[in-house]
């Protein structure tokens, strides 16, 4: 446990922080998880519409830190290749 002043906030943020960004990348990995479910029923449009929501997403983790911005770049690639594939 934590015991000076500092340490008991800089547990207490972490916390926060932890929560927040457990948000965040529950999004980013439901906006990936429609597009692929998009692609399974074989919807093309809708894989589409699908995609263009989750790239900013993805981005916007990347841009936060949450993933690195090579991971976002592989999973906007992967994503779009399958799209396309349809």
């Amino acid at each position: 446990m934590a015991n000076s002043a500092q340490a008991r906030k800089r547990a207490r943020q972490a916390v926060k922080r932890r929560n927040h960004n457990v948000g965040l990348r529950s999004r980013m990995r439901t906006a990936i998880k429609g597009v692929l479910a998009a692609i399974e029923n074989g919807d093309k449009s809708a894989a589409e519409t699908a995609y263009k929501a989750a790239v900013p997403v993805i981005d916007g983790s990347a841009g936060k830190g949450l993933i690195h911005k090579n991971k976002a770049a592989r999973h906007k690639s992967r994503l779009n290749t399958a799209v396309r594939a349809m």
